[in-house]
């Protein structure tokens, strides 16, 4: 696991590449609660296929679509992987899932995946979606666009990770965790779930 100095310099990096950039933020679009994760078929960095199935066991099932090269994604990385490992213990799995167009965008080819996951030793599976179709099934939208899936795999909460990705020592809404605790809790679904927002997918 990477100190945390290590995961403010990547967020912070990922601020500044933002800012001389001119990345522009889309939010995800409306998905209604209760909606059946889609069934899918992916490869994984580290060589396994993965279905919705390979995570049967999980009690709440946390689906990330992102990438690597966008700065918001990047910057979400290490929140990401600090909620898997606090989580872990209590039935909650994480999967990522990057769908941009690796033509235009080389960084995010399946081989830039790999190495990518060895760096920030991202800690659950991280799949390839080549084709698009998972990202299209989930009406996907930015990087990261995050979906929490209850037991039954339909849809809790969809909204986004917290109020202050850009400084994390000053988040006063930790969104994602609040859910997932409310979730594991048997609470309704959060009624104010605030979108998501990040790069534009790159569709093909």
């Amino acid at each position: 696991m990477k100190d945390i100095y290590s995961k403010t310099f990547i967020v912070m990096t990922s601020m500044m590449i933002i800012i001389a950039s001119g990345f522009s933020a889309v939010k995800s679009q409306r998905v209604p609660l209760g909606s059946a994760l889609p069934e899918f078929s992916l490869p994984g960095v580290d060589g396994k296929t993965y279905s919705k199935d390979s995570f049967a066991d999980a009690k709440a099932l946390v689906v990330v679509i992102t990438c690597n090269h966008c700065p918001y994604a990047k910057a979400s990385w290490p929140v990401l992987i600090g909620l898997q490992d606090e989580f872990k213990d209590k039935g909650v799995q994480f999967v990522g899932i990057n769908p941009n167009d690796a033509e235009m965008f080389p960084e995010d080819n399946f081989d830039n995946m790999v190495t990518y996951s060895k760096e920030l030793e991202i800690n659950f599976p991280y799949l390839r979606d080549e084709s698009q179709e998972t990202a299209r099934a989930l009406e996907a939208v930015c990087t990261p666009d995050v979906y929490v899936y209850a037991a039954d795999r339909t849809l809790y909460y969809h909204g986004r990770i917290n109020d202050n990705w850009q400084k994390p020592d000053q988040v006063q809404e930790h969104s994602l965790k609040n859910a997932l605790n409310s979730l594991l809790n048997g609470e309704p679904a959060p009624e104010d779930q605030e979108p998501s927002f990040g790069c534009s997918i790159k569709w093909k």
